[in-house]
């Protein structure tokens, strides 16, 4: 790897200094990307300032990055956070721009086509074209990023190509300027002037860049040149200020010069010839016939528009790349020496490993059924192996790393090590349960750190919050009277105004444990996947609005899950060894009572699993630590205080600057459970139900998502929660 260039400034922002362990986890991550390491992991608590380390770091270092999160909602917490801390540096939102997404599927067994259907959300397919642009010309980039950024775009050789800069003086015609406009996909419209259009009065051309919110760029002329130019307000026309020059970028992601469309369309037809041969020697003549008219169709459309829908269905013939071939995706507008940063990443790696099947197994049915041309198998997410060999250095970041992180993260590791690779025997070549996480502790010297000498562990702690708090204390209880006690526990803390989350291993033991507290006279509800996600984040503001004191759930790990009225978390079972009881579980659960003063974790066993050991040690560990320098520096510990906010917020649909946008869209301190996190979990419910082609529950789905979206009126206030008649408790419904 070539030297690290630090030619880009970026200027961070804060009130702040780094504090606690961040100071040396900055300088120890500082020196291992320094020293060109691959692959190095950040381990830090929640509520110890992992955002903040991660700025620092960009900024001692002064590369473009990219930072994934493995949601769009926890990605918009990202982008509204290093917007406040880079306000002079092109900080860029990437994720996907659908609010409804039903991908085009075939059921042979019924014999059912379903036809793509979606929706673009106008906002975000704005902040993807303005990354593209700011990638293509500017370094002081940092892109917060969904996993959408492994998908398939547009080539950035063919994007910076359609891109056209025009200045005052410069000898252009009119109509010269407009024909340009078109091949760069913008679209005259003289009364709906809007994104992506423009508009002509005699002499004067009004354009509104793609990438721009409320402003457009007025060009006026004499003759065959260009007099006069102004930003102006798209709404009113008012003149914001006299500029010299501009440059527009296409209005489109997917754009492609006049000359390789030509040849795409000769190659389309080439491959059309083959494979109409193959399926007629088949005697598949319904397929021949259906693939011939899909494909002429979308063929015309191309020749006479530039466009169609579904275009990056022939994305391998329109970028003249070889079959197989991986896609151009969001990494290669990036200059070769980025920063990776993966948030959560053990959740964020896994996810990215899981793409390229899902999508490779619901396109080779329509391939084989005469939907889809083969070519369009290369329409993909990037394998994990190609997303790896286009980053160069990556930092992990996340409170509990998974095998890959803990595997990789060495010096001498130049490439990658996949973790579940398996032998001749087909045995798995890296024994998981032997891995052990040996982190620099933040005890020890900077000075100490050898980011170089083989063998050192490249996993960085920071475990001491700002507030002071320590990981919650973990106590065990035998399983015989867990019940009982589970019941007393409860009473002590609602007595006291604080909440509990109780943990089961099933939905019916869920439902079973809720009606059996609620009859001992306690308040309680309970969540899981069947409760839809509307629900859910209503039930959880009433936990923290003190509605009720207990919920009972089985799966309460998901990242953002924020609640400081909880003091204690109750693992029931918790020596039931599996998903829900592994490590990585057990950790994230006991997490959920770290904000608060009195946070405790009761676990019920009877024997103590390995996953079990080791949430002791990293707890003992963690307190010990946290202990040791609350000691040092006179810190008192402090409950997290925090208002709560109504779960469905009433948005305004007036335009709104990027930072405004995004810091309303999700910011943990003020709206943890909104309407945004509500959209967000209906889209991935939505998708996962068309995945497993349920398109009735995905259709039922996209419907709620457009009614709480709504056409530009008020939503409706929240109505009281009511049980059904002799119902008595689980999931609630609400008297419309």
């Amino acid at each position: 790897m070539p030297p690290l260039q630090r030619g880009v400034s970026f200027k961070l922002v804060s009130d702040y200094e780094p504090r606690g362990d961040q100071g040396q986890a900055i300088e120890k991550l500082v020196k291992s990307l320094e020293a060109g390491n691959k692959h190095q992991t950040l381990l830090g608590v929640t509520g110890s300032g992992k955002t903040f380390t991660m700025a620092n770091v960009i900024a001692r270092l002064g590369r473009p990055a990219l930072i994934m999160s493995h949601n769009k909602t926890l990605a918009a917490q990202l982008y509204s956070e290093f917007k406040n801390f880079f306000p002079h540096n092109a900080v860029e939102y990437f994720v996907s721009y659908f609010d409804y997404y039903q991908p085009e599927a075939y059921i042979p067994r019924t014999d059912t086509y379903i036809e793509k259907d979606s929706s673009i959300n106008d906002e975000i397919e704005r902040l993807r074209l303005s990354t593209m642009g700011s990638l293509l010309t500017r370094r002081d980039t940092i892109v917060v990023a969904s996993v959408s950024c492994i998908y398939g775009l547009g080539s950035p050789e063919d994007y910076e190509g359609a891109m056209l800069p025009i200045w005052v003086g410069q000898q252009i015609r009119r109509d010269e300027l407009l024909e340009s406009l078109v091949s760069m996909l913008f679209e005259r419209n003289d009364i709906a002037f809007g994104r992506g259009k423009f508009r002509v009065r005699g002499d004067v051309v009004e354009i509104h860049p793609a990438y721009l919110d409320e402003t457009a760029i007025r060009v006026e002329f004499f003759g065959d040149e260009i007099d006069r130019m102004s930003s102006i307000d798209t709404l009113t026309g008012a003149v914001i200020e006299r500029i010299d020059k501009h440059t527009f970028f296409p209005a489109k992601q997917f754009v492609t010069s006049s000359d390789k469309l030509k040849r795409a369309v000769v190659e389309i037809r080439k491959e059309l010839d083959g494979r109409i041969a193959e399926f007629e020697k088949e005697g598949k003549l319904l397929e021949a016939q259906r693939l011939r008219m899909r494909t002429e169709y979308d063929l015309e459309m191309m020749q006479e528009m530039g466009f169609c829908q579904g275009i990056e269905n022939y994305s391998r013939h329109l970028t003249g790349r070889e079959p197989g071939a991986r896609p151009h995706t969001l990494l290669d507008f990036f200059p070769r020496d980025f920063l990776l940063l993966v948030d959560e990443s053990h959740a964020t790696i896994p996810q990215v490993g899981g793409m390229y099947e899902g999508d490779k197994s619901r396109k080779t049915v329509l391939v084989n059924h005469g939907f889809r041309l083969p070519s369009a198998l290369d329409n993909r997410p990037l394998r994990f192996d190609e997303y790896m060999h286009m980053t160069d250095q990556r930092l992990y970041v996340t409170a509990t790393p998974g095998p890959f992180e803990v595997v990789n993260s060495r010096p001498e590791n130049k490439g990658f090590i996949p973790v579940n690779e398996k032998d001749s025997r087909g045995n798995k070549i890296i024994d998981l349960k032997k891995l052990r996480i040996i982190p620099s502790g933040s005890d020890q010297p900077v000075e100490a750190f050898d980011a170089t000498r083989r063998g050192t562990p490249l996993i960085v702690e920071q475990i001491i919050r700002p507030t002071g708090l320590l990981d919650p204390v973990v106590i065990m209880r035998p399983l015989k009277g867990q019940i009982d006690e589970t019941i007393e526990l409860c009473r002590q803390r609602v007595e006291r105004g604080e909440r509990v989350l109780v943990t089961t291993l099933t939905k019916k033991t869920a439902e079973d444990l809720t009606e059996y507290l609620m009859g001992t006279g306690l308040k309680v509800r309970y969540i899981h996947a069947d409760i839809d996600a509307v629900e859910r984040v209503e039930i959880l503001r009433q936990l923290r609005a003190a509605a009720f004191d207990i919920l009972v759930g089985i799966n309460l790990l998901r990242e953002g899950l924020d609640l400081p009225e909880v003091s204690l978390v109750c693992i029931l079972d918790a020596d039931k060894e599996g998903f829900l009881r592994n490590e990585t579980s057990l950790i994230q659960t006991a997490g959920r009572a770290a904000r608060h003063l009195n946070g405790e974790c009761v676990i019920f066993c009877d024997q103590v699993t390995d996953s079990i050991q080791k949430l002791l040690d990293v707890t003992e560990h963690r307190r010990t630590r946290q202990q040791e320098h609350n000691e040092e520096h006179g810190i008192t510990p402090q409950s997290v205080k925090r208002a709560v906010q109504e779960s469905l917020q009433v948005y305004s649909n007036q335009r709104e600057g990027a930072e405004k946008m995004a810091s309303s869209l999700v910011a943990e301190d003020e709206a943890a459970y909104d309407k945004v996190r509500v959209i967000a979990e209906l889209e991935e419910e939505m998708r996962e139900a068309a995945g497993r082609l349920e398109f009735e529950r995905a259709a039922h789905l996209r419907d709620q998502i457009a009614a709480l979206k709504g056409d530009g009126k008020q939503p409706e206030s929240p109505k009281p929660v009511n049980y059904p008649k002799g119902r008595r408790g689980g999931r609630p419904s609400s008297k419309r």
